[in-house]
Order: structure tokens, then C-alpha cells, then sequence
């Protein structure tokens, strides 16, 4: 089951996302994107009542009224990752980005996994960021031609800490 993380949800999606890294930095960077405001929405995963999985988009600012989102971060529980829960936690995500009103959505992940959902580097060509070139800098349309014009774009200070 897929839905809205709650607060009460907060203790177990930081246990979640340290032990998917393997490091607290992930952790850290959503309660500091909590903190400062920066959260679009977080979805979880839920199997047997316990959180398996988590994402969470955040606005980006952008150089141009309309809103585009970063997705960051996506965490399973280890002793599932490639069940699948990580596709379906993007996919339903992406869905909601669309709700939202993002025009576009960009990721700084693994260059072999994000392009499953539609997500290139070429279409984050035209995106200025402190992550542009990254091989892992890539982006995905959710509005006709949300990315064929320059864009610039800065992240929430939660990336910075």
C-alpha cells in the first residue's frame, strides 16, 4: 500500500532511509528539507503495517514561474530492494507530482534506474543547477516542453547541509 507518510511515520522512515544507505546523511537531508519547509509531499510504502519504502519530492526554485520539484530521497528497506516497491513509490510519485502542479521533476540518481520511468540527462540538458553534467543529473517532463528552454534552478539549503 502506497499513501501519505504521516508525522507518526517520521521515526521509521529516518530508521528506513539511514539502513537503505547505510549512512545518516540521507536521513538528515529529510528532516532538514522538513525543517526548512522545503517538502512538496512524501509518500510511503506500507507492507505488514511497517514502512518499506519512502520518497519524497521537494520544490526547486526555479527562474521561471513555473514549479518544478526534485526527487530526493527514494529508499527501500534492505531485504527488499528490487521487490519492486521502489518502482511503485516512483511511479505513484511522479503521479502526484502531476497533481501538484510540478512542470517538471529532476533526480540526481543512478543513471541505470531512473531512466525506467522516463528520466534522461538529455532532457536536463538545458537545466543550470550545482549538479548539471553529473552523469546522474536527470530530468522528466510532466508538462509539454517543461524543459526545452534554459532553466535555472536552485536547491532547497537542506542539500547544502
Amino acid at each position: 500500500m502506497i499513501r501519505f507518510a504521516r508525522a507518526a511515520d517520521h521515526a521509521a522512515i529516518a530508521d528506513l532511509v539511514e539502513a537503505a544507505f547505510g549512512q545518516p546523511d540521507e536521513a538528515r537531508l529529510v528532516e532538514r528539507l522538513r525543517d526548512g519547509g522545503d517538502v512538496l509531499f512524501e509518500l510511503v510504502s506500507e507492507q505488514g503495517g511497517a514502512v518499506a519504502g519512502h520518497i519524497l519530492f521537494s520544490r526547486l526554485y526555479a527562474d521561471r514561474a513555473e514549479m518544478f520539484a526534485a526527487l530526493a530521497p527514494l529508499a527501500v528497506r534492505p531485504g527488499l530492494q528490487r521487490s519492486g516497491v521502489g518502482k511503485a513509490l516512483v511511479r505513484s510519485a511522479l503521479d502526484h507530482a502531476r497533481e501538484f502542479g510540478a512542470h517538471g521533476v529532476i533526480v540526481l540518481g543512478h543513471p541505470d534506474y531512473y531512466p525506467k520511468f522516463g528520466f534522461a540527462a538529455e532532457t536536463a540538458a538545458n537545466v543550470r543547477s550545482p549538479y548539471s553534467g553529473s552523469p546522474g543529473f536527470m530530468a522528466i517532463a510532466l508538462e509539454k516542453g517543461a524543459f526545452d528552454t534554459p532553466l535555472t534552478v536552485a536547491y532547497p539549503d537542506a542539500f547544502s547541509g
